[in-house]
């Protein structure tokens, strides 16, 4: 019995037939593949419960729409391949009806096409799956340089060609100012042509050639630089400046130039061979010996390659006196610079060194000084004390026992004046010295010249003479030593202790004070101006003993001067200024 299925049927049947592929899961899909390369047709069926796949083919179909048997897997009698594909392809599982995808591996341009993978299934029936093959072929490219040279006119310069599937693109790079030219031919060959006028200036630069193709990930470069010839353009140098008879190691070097190097470097000397003892060595022209004066002349270097010929002249002039500078050679010129050099440097080191030890000296006199002055100072200050000591208290320093020993023989003179004044030999005497000054009470006097006062009162070694002394006698003793007193002390203001060898406080010169009464009374010693020492014995014609020892010590150690009785000098003498300082 036929059995006949409606249209809705057949649609809901094809939709779960095409549900039970894996891949590919579409009916229909293209895919892409480069040639030499391995290409994998999907195809894998997924069988239901109850299903078995008895049989997988691969198709592919022909231009005039049939389909070429490639390969054939039996679940029982295995696969088979068949035509020119024996050989080239082969399934991917060794279970081909499991997993039917195939592999074309080397795949070639006339492989591409549409394949179909048909599958035989029990008890459902056949299902396929149609792949769409496009074979891309990488370009190969080539680029041909074309040779030039300068003062061509404009004209191809290079060419660049590429074959592919699909056509490549090809483009140029380069700083050149030319133009770009593209074709395409059939079977995917394409040629590009760049063009420009050849100059020498371009020879060397960069005109690389780009191609471009979708099965590359970035274009590829062909590297390639302008080669442009050109004839040698000459030209002579030469490191001397200064031509001269005898001058030494003389040289002319000719440069060539041009593109390619030049083949060969000629010299002429006035047209024609050179002279006896130059020689040409490559592009050098060496003279062997000192210049003479008919070395002069025009040199010529002619220089030649494939392109062309260059030269080149220069007119060499020898003078006839030597050079000041000859025989003095280049090295010899910076040895000299290297040591004067050397030198200056040694002098601008000694000369920072003097500085330096200079300084250093200066500072350490400065405070060699400071500490001078400081102990300088210092010293004053002790010597002006010890000088006060010594006119305070009697010194038990040997360096001052003279000082001192003068110091107590004038007292011990003045002493023994005065004692005896004290003594009544000359009663009658007229002497105002001996009335002034004199004791007539005979009162005893201690070492400083004062009145003895004993302290219990009673009665001295000269008791009896001292209760019979009248009380006007000790108001006049007392009145002279209050007197001497202060002359001591007042003597700056009468005295100038630079002229004298014995301190001023010991000579009273001066009218002093008499008692507290306030009554003042003149200084017997006191002269007038015009005066001398000697005037004290007219005056004292009649004077006591006491007087004249009194005026033989004023004579010794004082001086009369301008009203002043002034101290004679003396080796062992400290002198005080007005002010205390030590002179």
């Amino acid at each position: 019995m036929e059995l006949t299925r409606s249209p809705a049927l057949l649609l809901l049947w094809a939709v779960a037939v095409q549900s039970v592929f894996v891949e590919p899961p579409q009916p229909a899909v293209t895919l892409r593949s480069l040639a030499d390369g391995e290409t994998r047709l999907p195809c894998r069926y997924q069988v239901e419960a109850g299903e078995k796949v008895v049989q997988v083919t691969w198709f592919k179909e022909l231009l005039d729409g049939s389909k070429e048997q490639i390969i054939t897997a039996h679940f029982t009698d295995g696969h088979t391949e068949f035509g020119r594909y024996s050989g080239r392809v082969r399934f991917e599982s060794s279970r081909p009806t499991e997993n039917s995808a195939l592999l074309i591996p080397g795949i070639e341009e006339s492989d591409e096409g549409s394949y179909t993978c048909h599958i035989s299934t029990f008890p459902n029936g056949n299902f396929e799956r149609r792949i769409t093959l496009t074979v891309w072929i990488l370009p190969i490219s080539t680029l041909e340089p074309v040779l030039l040279m300068e003062g061509q006119s404009y004209r191809v310069v290079a060419s660049c060609r590429a074959v592919g599937r699909p056509p490549p693109h090809l483009t140029w790079d380069t700083d050149l100012p030319g133009q770009s030219q593209n074709r395409t031919k059939e079977g995917g060959s394409v040629s590009s042509y760049f063009s420009l006028h050849p100059l020498r200036s371009m020879n060397g630069k960069k005109l690389d050639c780009l191609v471009w193709h979708p099965g590359l990930e970035q274009p590829r470069r062909i590297s390639n630089r302008l080669v442009v010839q050109y004839p040698p353009d000459a030209a002579i140098s030469t490191s001397a400046t200064d031509w001269f008879v005898g001058l030494e190691q003389a040289a002319l070097v000719c440069s060539g130039g041009g593109y390619p190097e030049a083949d060969s470097i000629t010299w002429n000397w006035r047209g024609g061979a050179l002279p006896g003892g130059a020689s040409a060595v490559g592009g050098k022209l060496v003279f062997g010996r000192p210049l003479r004066m008919n070395d002069s002349g025009l040199y010529e270097c002619v220089v030649k390659n494939s392109v062309g010929v260059g030269k080149a002249e220069y007119l060499l002039n020898i003078g006839g006196e030597k050079s000041p500078r000859a025989g003095v050679s280049p090295l010899d010129s910076q040895l000299l610079v290297i040591i004067g050099a050397s030198a200056g440097a040694l002098v601008l080191i000694l000369v920072i060194v003097v500085l330096l030890v200079t300084c250093h000296h200066r500072n350490k006199n400065q405070k060699l000084e400071m500490a001078l002055s400081e102990k300088t100072v210092e010293i004053n200050n002790l010597s002006r004390q010890a000088s006060f000591r010594r006119l305070n208290s009697v010194s038990s320093d040997p360096r001052s026992q003279s000082e001192d020993y003068a110091l107590l023989r004038v007292d011990s003179r003045m002493k023994n004046s005065q004692m005896s004044l004290e003594r009544p030999v000359y009663k009658g005497s007229q002497s105002t010295l001996g009335g002034k000054w004199g004791s007539p009470g005979g009162v005893e006097l201690d070492d400083l010249g004062r009145p003895v006062v004993w302290q219990d009162g009673s009665e001295g070694p000269r008791g009896p003479e001292v209760d019979g002394e009248s009380e006007e006698s000790r108001r006049k003793v007392e009145s002279y030593l209050k007197s001497s007193n202060m002359s001591l002390i007042n003597s700056d203001q009468t005295f100038h202790c630079q002229d004298s060898g014995l301190p001023s406080s010991l000579v009273p010169v001066k009218a002093q004070q008499d008692d507290g009464s306030g009554s003042k009374d003149t200084d017997p010693v006191h002269l007038r101006e015009g005066d001398s020492p000697q005037s004290l014995e007219e005056i004292h014609e009649d004077g006591e003993d006491g007087s004249y020892q009194l005026s033989e010590a004023l004579n010794t150690h004082f001086y009369y001067s301008n009203g002043l009785l002034r101290p004679r000098p003396h080796s062992n003498a400290i002198l005080l200024h007005p002010r205390g300082q030590i002179v």
